[in-house]
């Protein structure tokens, strides 16, 4: 007899899952059910670091920036352009000087202008202890130079440092003490002279900037304020001139300029 079968509808059908709906959608190799995905967005890191440097750099080129310009702007706001900018300053008509090697009786004091020593006083930034001679320093001033005197007994060692600033390591420039001037100190180029009582005064650097070799206000153009011998021998106020005749850059007779020609 044949056996009896059991009904098809005894098996599972459709391949159901007793654990529900998750279904064999769920499951893995051999079974097991995989977990879910999850995705995860990674923020995008920032370069802190090379913003903050790049800051640091614009702050540090800024500050720079601004010093400079400050420092500049400082430097420009006591600048003039002429002489007459300069509060106090005297100005005089000295065309030219004859070269003489007798003592020289100046309209002012210290002279500015006329008749001088044929060999002048060396004027490349020189600082002189003594009271040179004031035809040789007179012979400095013809070829551009500016000259600072002080009253040695009106005037500190510290003041005297202050002037020494504007003297040092500038060629056209000369310094040296001048006794009994009637101020405490005095500047002087070819021709203007301005006298102050203080070596913080900042007209004496407007008037050594302004002046020092200052283009058409000085006789000898191109001329060298270099003088070693007189330099390592300084001639001194009131004494008779040291200079051989012909010495110098031009004939010593009181007749000629120094360019050769005949005064007018």
């Amino acid at each position: 007899m044949a056996k009896d079968r059991k009904p098809d509808d005894a098996r599972p059908r459709g391949g159901a899952s007793r654990s529900g709906s998750g279904g064999a959608g769920n499951r893995g190799k051999g079974g097991r059910t995989r977990p879910p995905t999850t995705v995860v967005a990674n923020a995008q890191k920032r370069p802190w670091g090379l913003i903050a440097g790049a800051l640091a750099v614009v702050v540090f080129a800024a500050a720079v920036i601004t010093y400079a310009v400050v420092q500049v702007n400082e430097a420009n706001a006591d600048k003039v352009e002429s002489a007459d900018e300069i509060e106090g300053v005297q100005t005089y008509d000295y065309p030219g000087g004859d070269h003489v090697t007798t003592t020289v009786d100046y309209e002012q004091s210290p002279p500015v202008g006329g008749p001088h020593d044929p060999v002048w006083a060396d004027c490349t930034g020189t600082v002189y202890d003594v009271d040179i001679r004031h035809e040789n320093a007179v012979h400095g001033l013809e070829h551009g130079a500016v000259w600072i005197t002080y009253n040695p007994d009106e005037v500190s060692d510290a003041d005297i440092d202050t002037l020494a600033e504007l003297v040092e390591g500038e060629n056209g420039r000369m310094m040296s003490p001048y006794v009994g001037l009637d101020s405490p100190i005095s500047i002087q180029s070819w021709g203007d002279q301005l006298k102050v009582d203080s070596a913080d005064d900042v007209r004496l650097k407007q008037f050594a900037d302004l002046m020092t070799f200052k283009s058409g206000d000085f006789p000898e153009p191109g001329a060298t304020c270099e003088r070693p011998d007189f330099l390592a021998s300084p001639q001194l106020a009131g004494t008779p001139s040291t200079t051989a005749p012909g010495e110098g850059d031009a004939p010593v007779d009181g007749d000629m300029t120094e360019g050769g020609e005949q005064n007018g």
